[in-house]
């Protein structure tokens, strides 16, 4: 309250100041639909922007007032325009990669697959590793003859590909399936696979049913394979962040939360914004992969950016699997997979000690949990991390817990209590529900799956996103899913579990203001109010009153960060 209280200060000051001092604005943006997301004035017809700041928010005859000869006019066209966009979860270099490697996300067939890899092996030479992410067995439209656990095994794929070793990584990004090359390399085959298995408890080697390995590794066994294919370079991945960069600008994506991270990106990051190159506030979170990396961190604090465009003060800790997969850590054992419970894939007294030390140190812990069982787990930690330091208030800290996508009843109160961020992403719902279904069952789906208005009633901030590259990075896809709760085809009708959908305001605030207090930026950006930032998105279609399915089509014509416009489409 009090931050808010000091930024509706600021922002009268800075108004007051503009009018007594005839100041005019470096641009004006006019004759749109205009939602603020500040519900003292929740619309308005034209915005003054001065230095990269929300100067005036009103009505177009009082803003017109701030025009001088130098003010950019920037004519809406009946366009609607809203607080620029925050990805609150995804994975910044996934998104460029996947322009740099087989894209595997909208394969419908396992055919399909193997045609991709095919063809690039024509275009390789023998030898090269053939990478690649986006496939999902559960959304194919037809499932292959041969399956081993739910899985397709690798005799197709290892046919068209004998002298490349191939390794395509599950869309989740919680399972990986290599070819038999691959596997050869690995010194992964019938004999061996007992023994590894020991070597990557957490993760699962999917062998048939006379010992072989099918070329499926999930969780943590996939490092099996995965440590084997080549670094990449510099210069690579200089070319995937700035593919991935634009694609956000292309979107309507101003702010992007990048779920868990090491010292290169960051680096590499900061070498952006040296450059004038980093156009997308970046909010990172350490990956806690790395305990050495996250000791240096606690030993120096956060890094936040007076800029606002590279703030480094979380702690990603990733605690289980997906439910695709079936490593969604449970309660209850799996319905479609009797005596499987999932993955405990981090033992969780890392996070207890990582949350105590983050408590003492200035940090935000992020805590991936997608199963009941993790979801409770981690809460226990909190409770106890914050109980050891009584002197913290534990509701000013926003710990998250990253996609809280099945949950038991009996935690849900808990995130509301210790103002636990839910950081959702509704297109899950979208894609996996009807599937998911198989594997908790209706009673569990209904009671604490996608239960957005059980955690907001609870108290909790709910903040919105895709995961990308697991799903698509475009926001208005999210965006549908939340007020519809349906698949992008439209079904059901009336959507799953209707009474979890939001509404149309609440999805805004989701991937808006909510977006900005999970990273304590609230009173800086997230809504067009008087003295934040000038960040907005504009786009052809009214999402706000269009018929559902119509915001499917809808498209981001202009983004604006800063005040400064980083898009136009056409």
């Amino acid at each position: 309250m009090k931050n808010s209280l000091k930024g509706l200060l600021a922002g009268l000051i800075l108004l007051l100041s503009a009018c007594s001092s005839g100041e005019k604005a470096d641009s004006i943006f006019y004759n749109g639909s205009i939602y603020t997301v500040d519900d003292s004035n929740p619309q308005a017809e034209a915005v003054a922007v001065k230095d990269g700041m929300i100067m005036a928010v009103g009505s177009s005859s009082d803003i017109m007032k701030y025009q001088g000869d130098e003010t950019e006019m920037v004519d809406l066209n009946g366009q609607t325009m809203t607080p620029g966009f925050i990805e609150s979860h995804a994975h910044m270099m996934g998104v460029g990669y996947n322009k740099l490697e087989l894209d595997l996300m909208y394969v419908k067939t396992y055919d399909e697959l193997v045609a991709k890899v095919a063809e690039a092996v024509e275009k390789a030479q023998p030898g090269d590793w053939i990478t690649g992410r986006g496939w999902h067995q559960d959304k194919w439209i037809e499932k292959p003859d041969n399956m081993v656990k739910g899985f397709q095994t690798h005799d197709k794929m290892s046919a068209v590909s004998p002298d490349n070793p191939v390794w395509l990584r599950h869309a989740s990004g919680h399972a990986a399936f290599g070819n038999a090359k691959a596997m050869e390399l690995a010194g992964v085959n019938n004999l061996s696979i007992e023994s590894l298995q020991g070597e990557v408890e957490g993760g699962e080697i999917i062998k048939d049913e006379l010992g072989n390995p099918t070329g499926v590794f999930t969780e943590r066994a996939a490092s099996i394979i995965g440590k084997l294919v080549p670094a990449e370079t510099e210069e690579r991945a200089e070319q995937a962040l700035q593919m991935a960069i634009d694609e956000c600008l292309r979107l309507g994506i101003t702010s992007f939360h990048d779920a868990g991270s090491g010292q290169d990106f960051i680096d590499r990051l900061q070498k952006f914004k040296d450059q004038g190159k980093l156009k997308v506030r970046m909010y990172t979170m350490l990956t806690g992969r790395q305990p050495s990396l996250l000791e240096e961190w606690y030993e120096k604090g956060p890094m936040i950016d007076p800029d606002h465009l590279h703030t480094v003060r979380s702690i990603k800790l990733n605690c289980d699997g997906a439910l695709g997969p079936r490593g969604a850590w449970l309660l209850e054992e799996y319905t479609d997979r009797p005596g499987h419970y999932g993955h405990e894939t981090l033992p969780m007294e890392t996070v207890t000690t990582v949350s105590e030390k983050a408590l003492a140190s200035g940090f935000q812990v992020c805590s991936h949990a997608i199963g009941d069982r993790a979801n409770r787990e981690i809460l226990d930690r909190y409770e106890a991390a914050f109980d050891k330091y009584p002197d913290v208030d534990r509701k000013a800290e926003r710990f998250r817990i990253e996609h809280a996508q099945h949950l038991s009843e009996e935690d849900i109160a808990r995130f509301g209590e210790m103002n636990i961020v839910a950081a959702m992403q509704a297109i899950h719902m979208s894609s996996d529900r009807p599937w998911a279904i198989d594997r908790l069952g209706e009673e569990r789906i209904v009671e604490g799956a996608y239960v957005w208005q059980k955690l907001m009633d609870a108290g909790a901030v709910v903040c919105n996103g895709t995961d990308a590259p697991v799903e698509p990075l475009d926001p208005l896809p999210s965006f549908y899913a939340s007020i519809s709760r349906k698949t992008l085809d439209g079904f059901p009708e009336g959507g799953f579990e209707a009474d979890q959908a939001m509404t149309r305001a609440q999805a805004l605030k989701s991937y808006t203001l909510d977006g900005a207090y999970a990273e304590f930026e609230e009173d800086f950006k997230g809504s067009i109010e008087v003295g934040k930032a000038a960040d907005f998105t504009i786009f052809d279609k009214n999402i706000m009153t269009v018929p559902e399915q119509e915001i499917l089509k809808a498209k981001a014509t202009m983004t604006v960060v800063g005040g400064e416009i980083v898009f136009r489409g056409e």
